[in-house]
């Protein structure tokens, strides 16, 4: 049984870091391609950053490109998400997703990734 479990997420103040973990299970986690989306209330969710089973290619939303690092450590099947400079723009739910592909040739949608955890919330103040 798949199973993606989050943690790292709190409270912090704008221009804060957190680092955000997910750890997979039930599933050959170097086969897939991994990703970190998020969602606010009252919007749609969107892509943050994944990484590409197939050399560890990684992709980051414009959002995000300089201030969050997704990475992860294949010998303990996690996914982090290092968050720094963070923006109260940046509140939202975040999830962890796994897709059994391992290349697109188009920024990763979330209707891509069949896997899912359950979210940590991440909340910035200004």
């Amino acid at each position: 049984q798949v199973q993606l479990v989050e943690s790292g997420g709190g409270s912090v103040q704008a221009g804060g870091s957190l680092r955000l973990s997910c750890v997979a299970t039930g599933y050959p986690y170097r086969r897939y391609s991994v990703a970190w989306f998020r969602q606010a209330p009252g919007k749609e969710r969107e892509g943050v950053a994944t990484i590409y089973c197939s050399g560890g290619t990684t992709y980051y939303a414009d959002s995000v490109k300089g201030r969050f690092s997704i990475s992860q450590d294949n010998a303990k099947n996690t996914l982090y998400l290092q968050m720094n400079s963070l923006k109260p723009e940046d509140t939202a739910m975040y999830y962890c997703a796994a897709g059994s592909w391992c290349y697109l040739s188009r920024s990763p949608r979330k209707e891509d990734f069949g896997y899912w955890g359950q979210g940590t919330q991440v909340t910035v103040s200004s």
